[in-house]
């Protein structure tokens, strides 16, 4: 039989073309491709109604490029895993192997019940800008080696078991910008060197001792509530002139309230439940913005005296239940609240002796307002206020005879 030379040809080009081409694992660097391995054999699926197929149903190294295939992978031109994010409803631990990725910058682990302590060898990542392993069961206390991590941009580490101290050397890293340890069992004292951070959250542990000081003047989010921390807060907000949510809620914290903090209109305060004193400044500066819409400032369940200044009448919710403050309220609440700039005003539970509306006021509907358990009687009902201001309209004559807030 006579050969066809041109079909020779065309199958030695696609034989020699089949050669040249590498297989579909060697596209992937080899120690990614073990660690990728390592990290599927440590992490498991959980069933869910929503979805039958898990995040590893595409990791089949058998016959995919895990760099083009792979959920949750971005590889660089190279051949390395430079992104790693684990999907939702992974149970488990997070093997050693993670840091065999050497070019890795991120990694993320969505929820799900990952359990056991974070690696210590995510030290030697030292590319890692994002570490974000929230909403799990991580145990163990924080690695101090993540303080080697220089290029480090974020961590949040939120919403697990996690035990400890934070490692001081954390927060004097040079690029971390987010550091989120909220709702751990993280215990000591907050360190005193927090970098250039923008947003701090350690909400929701067991911290002692006093706020760091200086906090740094980059700060724009800041929250510790649900803590046992304590002392004054007077001297610690002076330089932060740009900050936008300040939660220092459900602590121990004591002293006047630092005139600072009233100064730039903050649009987010959260003091709730602590042992304040004193009183706001009861000057309005020219300069001062106004709260403006979405503001919120809580003071309520401290120990704040005085009449109500004026400088907080153009918050839109605005909680200041719980105290000891006297007199009349302001004519500026009332105007605020009666066109609609202020929507949420709880005074319940001071020993405030009037609310000056005009006779035949209707209390707008936007807005929720409660004044029981005062020195007075509400001109309005009580059906803006919440279930635990009680149902009593009034303080007993005694006591506000006595303290003369009559």
């Amino acid at each position: 039989m006579e050969k066809n030379p041109h079909a020779l040809l065309l199958l030695l080009f696609l034989l020699l073309l089949n050669l040249s081409l590498p297989s579909l694992q060697q596209k992937l660097d080899a120690l990614d491709l073990r660690a990728l391995v390592s990290i599927k054999n440590s992490l498991t699926d959980v069933p869910s109604r929503r979805s039958r197929a898990g995040f590893f149903s595409t990791w089949d190294f058998a016959s995919s490029d895990p760099c083009s295939s792979f959920s949750g992978i971005t590889c660089s031109s190279l051949g390395r895993v430079t992104t790693l994010t684990l999907g939702t409803g992974l149970a488990g631990s997070l093997p050693p192997a993670v840091s065999d990725l050497a070019e890795l910058t991120q990694l993320i682990l969505y929820p799900g019940i990952v359990t056991g302590p974070i690696p210590t060898q995510l030290g030697r990542l030292v590319n890692l800008r994002v570490i974000s392993l929230t909403n799990n069961r991580l145990t163990g206390q924080i690695p101090s080696t993540l303080s080697l991590l220089t290029k480090l941009h974020t961590l949040d580490l939120s919403y697990n078991h996690l035990t400890g101290s934070v490692p001081p050397g954390l927060t004097r890293l040079p690029m971390l910008k987010v550091l989120i340890l909220s709702s751990n069992d993280i215990s000591g004292d907050i360190p005193s060197v927090l970098s250039q951070l923008l947003h701090l959250d350690f909400s929701r542990n067991r911290l002692t001792g006093h706020l760091p000081q200086p906090l740094p003047s980059t700060l724009r989010y800041v929250s510790l509530a649900e803590n046992d921390l304590a002392g004054p807060i007077s001297g610690f907000f002076d330089s932060i002139s740009d900050l936008v949510h300040l939660d220092l809620s459900m602590n121990r914290f004591s002293g006047a309230l630092p005139a600072s903090l009233f100064r730039t209109s903050l649009p987010s305060l959260l003091l709730q439940r602590n042992n304040l004193s004193g009183w706001v400044p009861s000057v309005v500066p020219e300069d001062q913005p106004s709260y403006g819409e979405g503001s919120i400032v809580d003071l309520s369940h401290n120990s704040l005296t005085g009449e109500l200044s004026p400088i907080l009448a153009s918050v839109e919710s605005l909680y200041l239940n719980n105290n000891r403050l006297i007199r009349k309220v302001p004519r500026e609440y009332v105007k605020s609240v009666d066109v609609g700039t202020t929507r949420t005003l709880y005074l319940q539970h001071n020993y405030l002796s009037g609310f000056p509306v005009q006779p035949g006021w209707v209390l707008p509907d936007t807005v929720s307002l409660c004044l029981s358990y005062n020195c007075m009687v509400p001109p309005v009902g009580l059906a803006a206020c919440p279930t635990s201001a009680g149902t009593e309209l009034s303080r007993p004559a005694s006591q506000c005879t006595v303290f003369n807030y009559g």
